[in-house]
């Protein structure tokens, strides 16, 4: 029977994750989301793993020694002992416009990464984690002009992702700064499709034109972080943070190809090849502040405030949908009763809250889009922990509303659309001290 303790945990946390990886790019998708038909997909922003997202995604100034600190490379620096860390991220929402709604949800893996302390003011750290996903599926009815008994039936449809695979450092460079830099290949595939079929007033289908497109990513892009930490008090430590994501200019090649269907889906001609392009996406930079405060030993409170110029972004030289700049601000904390508690376990659990407020880069019908919602977690530690291993389990929920079902155009009825979500990862995090040195007694 296999006894669990901290080194086998580890090993079916890291098996799982191998296991996971190779499909992850392409598992992206939370379900359907409509807004992802725009821009690169529903774009992840710079928001931690399941620590962060425990307290509103919020943390950029906030150092840990337990978790893997890629929200900030900066603070890798505080990495203590090697540790490995993967998020599962699982999803249920509500999809609805003024005049219908839907559900839907599932799961993947969120992220890996593992951190590595190399010397005494120097750490690193690898890992996966996805940039964006897409995933929709939109039917739309319009009239004929000129026949207005005949209507067009408008069926699109997307899935695919882009993934970050990245290498992060974290320097100490004087007594309160560190200073931090991340390099990232970023690749993944998208395929869409839209079908346009005219049904006839009597009720019959004609032929169907089936456009279908493929990208493909495949380019680098960086990131440089800063930290500093300061004494206020007896007790108190002020944190300032800042990281600027460069704009990203990512190398795409599109194919696409359009083939004919009957009304049973049959195909009436074989498909041609009408586009095979390699160009451009530009990813807009994003710079992100933040500040917080604790007190050393067992709780800590971030304000975390972004800014990314959406209006920038294009693909292949063009804009299809004119995209807006967007702020993000999030509130967030974690308190742990008594870190050092033996009798009372729970004292040593980590309870995390945390807000988060973001402009959408969507403006329809001159609309302002919000993403709002509100975060809670938990950091488990497992009793059989030793100064020298340790494993922790962490449960991040966020409950939230994305968009509105405002009328865009009150003539013909369309809507905004409005994601109601509650989305929960489960994160395992794994110490380990590398490198020891034995010694003969």
């Amino acid at each position: 029977m296999l006894k669990l303790n901290d080194k086998n945990v580890g090993r079916l946390v890291l098996a799982g994750a191998v296991a996971l990886a190779a499909g992850s790019a392409q598992a992206q998708g939370l379900g359907n989301s409509p807004y992802s038909r725009l821009g690169i997909g529903e774009y992840y922003p710079n928001t931690g793993g399941v620590r962060q997202m425990g307290m509103g995604g919020v943390g950029l100034a906030a150092p840990n020694a337990v978790n893997v600190n890629d929200l900030n490379p900066a603070l890798l620096y505080y990495t203590a002992r090697t540790t490995f860390e993967a998020g599962l991220d699982g999803q249920y929402k509500t999809v609805k416009n003024a005049s219908a709604s839907s559900h839907t949800g599932s799961a993947t893996l969120g992220y890996f990464s593992l951190a590595v302390p190399l010397a005494r003011r120097w750490a690193a750290s690898v890992g996966l984690r996805p940039l964006s996903a897409v995933n929709y599926e939109t039917n739309a009815l319009s009239t004929v002009e000129g026949a207005p008994n005949d209507f067009v039936l408008k069926q699109r449809q997307g899935t695919g992702g882009v993934s970050r695979a990245y290498l992060a450092q974290g320097v100490h460079v004087a007594r309160d700064l560190n200073l931090g830099f991340t390099a990232a290949y970023v690749f993944g595939t998208v395929d869409e499709t839209t079908g346009t079929t005219i049904r006839l007033a009597d009720g019959s289908m004609s032929e169907q034109t089936v456009d279908r497109r493929h990208l493909h990513y495949s380019d680098f892009d960086f990131r440089a972080a800063l930290h500093y930490r300061h004494k206020v008090g007896k007790d108190l430590r002020l944190n300032l943070a800042g990281v600027y994501t460069f704009q990203g200019n990512l190398g795409a090649r599109r194919i696409g190809t359009q083939e004919r269907q009957d009304a049973n889906g049959a195909l009436v001609s074989p498909a041609i090849q009408i586009e095979d392009n390699k160009g451009t996406v530009v990813v807009p930079a994003l710079v992100q502040g933040g500040i917080s405060v604790d007190n050393d030993k067992n709780w800590s409170a971030s304000l975390d405030v972004s800014q990314q110029q959406w209006s920038k972004f294009s693909s292949f030289g063009a804009v299809d949908t004119p995209l807006r700049n967007t702020v993000r601000v999030g509130l967030g904390g974690e308190y742990t009763p008594d870190p050092g508690s033996v009798e009372h376990y729970f004292e040593r659990v980590n309870y995390r809250l945390g807000l988060n407020v973001a402009q959408m880069p969507y403006q329809p019908g001159g609309q302002t889009l919000y993403d709002r919602s509100v975060s809670w977690g938990f950091g488990f530690p497992l009793p059989t922990a030793t100064p020298l291993e340790a494993t922790t389990f962490s449960l991040a929920f966020t409950y939230g509303m994305r968009g509105n079902t405002n009328l865009v155009q009150a003539g013909n009825g369309a809507s905004n659309v409005q994601e109601n979500y509650v989305k929960m990862t489960f994160g395992v995090t794994l110490n380990n001290r590398w490198f020891i040195k034995r010694r003969l007694q």
